[in-house]
C-alpha cells in the first residue's frame, strides 16, 4: 500500500467530516469487523445485486443499524419483478426501521424483470414516501455512461432532481468512482449550472490492489489512461501492487471550491475490503488532525 502522507486541512475537515462507505448484503462479518474504526452515525451503503436475495439485503440493513450506522438500501429498478416485489422490500425495511434513506439506482440488466426501467420510475411510482423513505440518492456519472448517451443523462439528473422536491423527498448524489479529480469537479459545476444543488457524494475506490481497480474502471467505463493511472498513484507496470486515494483527495482538496461546488462529501467503494478502508481512513484523518 502507498504510505500516506499528511493531508492538508480540508481533506480532513470538510471533505472527510462525514463520509460515506458501501457494502454488499454478504459483507456482514466484514462490516462487524471494521465497526470499531467508523464513526458512528456513518452512512452505509448497502447494494442490490442480482445474486442476492430479500432475507439478505434486510439482515444486511439490519446489522448495519445494529451496529450504530445509518443504513442506505439500494433498489434496483431493473431487477424488480414487480410492483409486489418492490413494496414487499419496502415494507421489510419500514418494519425493521432501516428504510429512512435508500439510494435507487437503475441497475445492470439490459432488460427490466419488471415495470420499473429505471429509478426515475421508482420515484414517480410514489411508493417510496408511501413506506416512509424520507432521503434519497441518485446517480451520477463525471465520466459518462457506457451504455447511456450524455444528453440523457443530464435529462435524468434533472428530473430525478423535479420528481424528488415535487415529492418533499431530500436527495443526494452519488458518483460513479473515478480516477482523475478534473472531471469529477467539472461535471459538479455543470450540475450547479443546471439549477441542482442536491449534495453530491464523490465516489472514491478505497485502497485495493492495482489490478482490481484496473479491472472495476474497465467494467463500468471510468477513464483509466496511462497518464491518469500514474497522477492516481497506480502503477501499471507493477498489477501486484496496493494503491489507496490519498492523491485523488489531495487533488480534490485543491481544487474544491465551496461556492463553485457547493456541498460535497466522499463516498468509498470499498470493493469488499470495508477493514481496509475503514483502516486507511483512520490513518488519513488522524494524520490531518496531527
Amino acid at each position: 500500500m502507498n504510505p500516506v502522507s499528511t493531508p492538508s486541512p480540508a481533506v480532513s475537515t470538510s471533505l472527510l467530516e462525514d463520509f460515506s462507505l458501501e457494502m454488499t448484503g454478504k459483507d456482514v462479518p466484514k462490516l462487524e469487523e471494521a465497526a470499531g474504526l467508523v464513526p458512528q452515525g456513518t452512512r452505509i451503503n448497502v447494494t442490490f445485486l442480482g445474486n442476492e436475495n430479500l432475507p439478505m439485503r434486510l439482515d444486511a440493513a439490519r446489522a448495519v443499524k445494529r451496529l450504530g450506522f445509518v443504513p442506505v438500501p439500494h433498489i434496483s429498478a431493473r431487477r424488480l419483478g414487480s410492483r409486489a416485489d418492490f413494496e414487499q422490500f419496502l415494507a421489510g425495511l419500514r418494519g425493521d426501521g432501516t428504510g429512512n434513506d435508500v439510494f435507487t439506482v437503475g441497475g445492470d440488466p439490459a432488460r427490466p424483470e419488471g415495470p420499473y426501467g429505471d429509478s426515475l420510475s421508482l420515484i414517480e411510482s410514489e411508493l417510496l414516501q408511501e413506506y416512509g423513505v424520507r432521503h434519497v440518492g441518485i446517480s451520477g456519472y463525471p465520466e459518462g455512461h457506457p451504455a447511456i448517451g450524455g444528453d440523457a443523462l443530464w435529462s435524468a439528473l434533472r428530473d430525478k432532481n423535479a420528481a424528488l422536491a415535487a415529492r418533499g423527498l431530500d436527495g443526494s448524489v452519488i458518483t460513479q468512482f473515478g480516477f482523475d479529480v478534473d472531471p469529477v469537479l467539472a461535471w459538479i459545476e455543470q450540475v450547479r449550472a443546471h439549477g441542482i444543488t442536491l449534495p453530491v457524494r464523490i465516489g472514491v475506490p478505497g485502497p485495493a490492489g492495482v489490478r482490481r481497480l484496473m479491472s472495476y474502471a474497465a467494467r463500468f467505463g471510468v477513464g483509466t489512461s496511462a497518464s491518469i493511472a500514474k497522477k492516481y498513484g497506480l502503477s501499471l507496470t507493477n498489477l501486484m501492487g496496493t494503491a489507496g486515494p490519498d492523491r485523488f483527495l489531495h487533488a480534490l482538496a485543491e481544487g474544491y471550491d465551496r461556492e463553485r461546488h457547493g456541498e460535497v462529501k466522499i463516498h468509498f467503494y470499498t470493493f469488499g475490503g470495508l477493514k481496509a478502508t475503514s483502516e486507511w481512513i483512520a490513518r488519513f484523518r488522524k494524520e490531518g488532525r496531527a
